[in-house]
């Protein structure tokens, strides 16, 4: 029977308390802190970061899709799913599709995968969501709002959750939207969003499953769902479909931790309950957004087998707090930095882009057939592949071999503080791969007066610029989370 096979997610490093809000604009302030996407991520990035934990030591060249679920595409008219399936090693027959536009995308995606798996088109597939959502500043919503990913498995072998049932319903009532022009997100009054909307439409939508499959709440170990920025009204709305407050996957941890992630939040907080399933636990697991697309999953003896990844457990303990709200205005863009006063950064070669996707989006170098040497060459110093080994010579004979999940270790580094980056420092490493290799990156998360010579490091796919509206993707180096 279809079901989750493996399951992982995604939180940014960087965090900032809620008061900060609050200290720049006055008002009232929310507990806790909120996720925030650093500078050269964006909804992409994460999902493939959530994707990578998700897969673990998993072949990505074995699944058959890639579904990424997002409403804060970089792309108007582009596919994302096709630069995350290069990044993931995946097949080139495969089926990539983005679903966009809605709050409830990530548990569509869900729904679409496993009708495909179901009807035989496919085997498994990887559904990811990321979202990083904005709203004007000065509100109550952007201290809810939070940035992350979550992504999950499905297929037919080595099921961990089986699903067992779905069930969807549509309803058209207009309560957050962003029109496509819009920078921030708008949303309608609370009491007709929670009252009219949230508030009657989770419940039915819990109810409707249940009689659909003959089964009561008491059959549940646990219902997980969304939440709105006001935990009560999730509460109140699993009541009313009947279930206590013990069998709720607590939404609080996540958005005192992280905030609201938009499409992905029912995927994390599903990655959330996972961490703690039990054989046996039978699971009412929903999204919603313009309706709701619920699920019945049943935990198998699997999920003990399953190997250790970071999903949110391991993401929320490893943080850096923010110093100051004017950071978040910055890397958002909100409030424009003067431009750095030298030459203009040459335009994307497109066609350079697309000869070398595997080199670079792929972070794919060579090893020498003849000595076993190992290399990468990220194209900066040449426009031709490496044809020739380092050490012994040989000529046009090497094996591909892949850097992407690879620990290193810093060899050297500088601090470029006059580089015209929205974090400065601009910090640059020439590392040594576990195993063989040495080549220059970037580095990202890190504290500049904590790196030093020998610090571990690993690889993680960042942006790295826009360019005539296009996302130039790469990898970077960060400390060992």
């Amino acid at each position: 029977m279809a079901g989750i096979v493996s399951y992982g997610a995604y939180i940014p490093w960087h965090r900032m308390e809620r008061q900060k809000c609050v200290s720049a604009w006055g008002g009232f302030g929310m507990p806790g802190e909120k996720a925030v996407a650093y500078f050269d991520e964006d909804s992409v990035t994460m999902a493939v970061e959530a994707a990578r934990d998700c897969l673990g030591d998993i072949d990505g060249r074995t699944i058959d899709g890639l579904y990424f679920a997002t409403t804060t595409s970089p792309y108007k008219e582009k596919q994302c799913a096709a630069i995350m399936a290069i990044a993931l090693d995946m097949r080139r027959d495969i089926r990539t599709i983005d679903v966009n536009t809605s709050l409830r995308a990530g548990a569509s995606a869900f729904g679409m995968a496993m009708d495909a798996i179901q009807a035989g088109s496919a085997n498994s597939v990887l559904v990811t969501a990321a979202d990083i959502r904005m709203a004007a500043p000065a509100g109550m919503t952007e201290q809810g709002l939070g940035d992350g990913a979550g992504a999950i498995l499905l297929g037919n072998d080595n099921v961990i959750a089986e699903i067992q049932g779905s069930y969807s319903i549509t309803d058209e009532l207009v309560g957050t939207w962003r029109a496509a022009d819009d920078t921030f997100i708008r949303s309608w009054e609370d009491r007709m969003i929670m009252d009219e909307g949230y508030g009657k439409v989770i419940p039915e939508a819990l109810m409707g499953i249940m009689k659909k499959y003959n089964l009561e709440p008491k059959d549940f170990a646990k219902v997980v769902f969304d939440s709105p920025v006001d935990g009560r009204k999730h509460g109140k709305a699993a009541v009313a479909a009947g279930f206590d407050p013990s069998q709720v996957q607590d939404p609080f941890t996540l958005f005192l931790n992280v905030g609201l992630t938009g499409c992905a939040q029912s995927l994390m907080m599903l990655v959330s309950a996972l961490e703690s399933a039990k054989p046996g636990d039978k699971i009412l697991f929903a999204g919603s957004g313009n309706g709701v697309d619920a699920f019945i999953l049943q935990v198998t003896d699997a999920i003990e087998k399953l190997p250790e990844r970071r999903g949110i457990t391991g993401h929320l303990a490893s943080k850096k707090m923010m110093d100051n709200y004017n950071a978040y205005l910055t890397w958002r863009g909100i409030v424009p930095q003067e431009e750095a006063r030298r030459p203009a950064k040459t335009p994307a070669r497109l066609s350079a882009m697309w000869r070398e996707n595997k080199q670079q989006i792929g972070l794919w170098g060579i090893k020498c057939k003849q000595c076993g040497t190992i290399q990468y060459d990220d194209g900066a110093a040449a426009t031709t592949p490496i044809r020739v080994c380092a050490k012994c010579g040989a000529q046009d004979n090497f094996d591909d071999y892949n850097f992407a999940n690879k620990k290193a270790t810093v060899f050297s580094y500088t601090h470029d503080n006059l580089a015209p980056v929205a974090d400065p420092p601009a910090s640059v490493v020439l590392i040594d791969f576990e195993g063989g290799g040495r080549a220059f990156f970037d580095l990202t998360d890190r504290d500049p007066a904590e790196l030093e010579v020998g610090t571990k490091v690993e690889m993680t796919f960042r942006r790295m610029q826009i360019n005539r509206g296009l996302s130039v993707y790469h990898w970077k180096a960060r400390p060992v989370r």
